[in-house]
């Protein structure tokens, strides 16, 4: 047992938050609290939870978790569940280094030794992917994911889908699995036109046709395709993924592990996931912490699919250099083999951070922008 000493923060690129706590005795532990586009919102959360949880027992996690979600009277949301993210990954880290065991044997041990994972290919206006594709299986990747449109209008031409099939018909006729990411872009009325145009070519899932606040038209979608539906990046916490449970419209539940509060929350996540057979697949285009804390989920997780990876995504080839491996010291734990990488067998969350370039970097870093899209008679249009 020790109190909390330190709680730090660092802002780095690409887009990226992480969190660092210190114990009394010297121990410590890395976690990931990035919301894209909402550093500075999370950072000042972060600054309240340092005046409140410095001298806590580190090793009381969920005692912590309750008081920082219960006891902020306005809970849950995107802020305030990612600040607690990047504290509970970086306890659990913490912990599991202490007692030098990898995280996810503190979560009841390993049910697979080797996690199967998925990249990016296409960008925000999705092109080029069957170089992209052909460069993923090269590789070592089996799947990938791309945008399914540029921006579309709520109710546009029919011909505006075209494209989105094609390219899905493209990357499938090189016998890769392809995760179509509607991105909450369209409306319903061009949504459930390019579900049925996709169906033929059986792609693995489609990942948020509608925003995640129009759950009767999730649900109403749900019965017009067999295509795999996936969401939930945009839900902070169990009690914002139940009603999707409960109506049963979702195959896939796609929480994120800096975004909904962490390790702890997102292992309740899956549990409540399992019981309706809603598989899990965490959305992690971040970077290598909050993958590394996703990998220890996956190792210990029964109904766990399939891991997003970050690598070369195009947000991150944008800002430069910087990946997902970068930050940490020993970059083969990302190697892909046949579509899965070897489940982390170090100790915490089984990876070693480069606290010196992170120092180094987050001594520059500006947060990233938020990106968006405009109509051409100067509509705002969802990105």
């Amino acid at each position: 047992m020790g109190k909390i000493k330190t709680i730090e923060y660092f802002r780095v690129l690409p887009r990226w938050l992480f969190v660092k706590i210190t114990d009394e005795h010297g121990n410590y532990g890395w976690g990931e609290a990035t919301l894209e586009g909402h550093s500075q919102a999370v950072e000042g959360c972060l600054d309240a939870m340092v005046q409140r949880f410095v001298g806590y027992e580190a090793d009381n996690i969920e005692l912590l978790w309750q008081t920082a979600h219960r006891h902020s009277f306005y809970r849950g949301g995107p802020v305030l569940m990612s600040a607690l993210a990047g504290i509970d990954i970086a306890l659990w880290d913490l912990l599991s280094r202490r007692l030098k065991l990898p995280l996810h044997v503190l979560l009841g041990g390993a049910v697979r030794h080797k996690i199967k994972v998925y990249s990016w290919i296409g960008g925000d206006r999705p092109r080029d992917v069957e170089a992209a594709a052909k460069e993923r299986h090269a590789q070592g990747f089996r799947a990938v994911k791309m945008n399914a449109t540029e921006d579309v209008d709520w109710l546009d031409s029919p011909s505006a889908l075209d494209t989105s099939v094609e390219r899905c018909r493209v990357v499938k006729a090189l016998g890769m699995d392809v995760g179509l990411d509607f991105h909450g872009r369209l409306h319903k009325p061009m949504a459930k036109q390019l579900a049925k145009a996709l169906e033929p070519h059986k792609p693995l899932f489609i990942e948020e046709p509608l925003l995640s606040e129009h759950y009767e038209g999730i649900k109403q979608l749900s019965g017009f395709t067999t295509i795999p539906i996936a969401l939930g990046e945009r839900l902070y916490s169990r009690w914002d993924v139940k009603r999707f449970l409960h109506d049963t419209s979702i195959d896939v539940l796609q929480p994120d592990i800096s975004h909904c509060g962490g390790i702890s929350e997102i292992r309740r996540i899956a549990s409540m996931a399992e019981a309706y057979d809603v598989a899990l697949a965490p959305h992690c285009p971040l970077g290598p912490i909050a993958l590394a804390a996703c990998m220890q989920v996956a190792m210990c997780t029964p109904n766990f699919t399939i891991q997003e990876m970050g690598l070369t995504i195009h947000y991150n080839t944008e800002a430069g250099a910087y990946d997902i491996n970068n930050y940490i010291k020993d970059k083969r734990v990302w190697d892909v083999r046949e579509g899965y990488v070897e489940g982390l067998s170090g100790v915490g969350l089984g990876i070693e951070v480069d606290e010196e370039e992170v120092r180094s970097v987050a001594k520059e870093a500006n947060a990233w922008a938020p990106k968006g899209f405009v109509g051409p008679d100067g509509s705002i249009r969802e990105w």
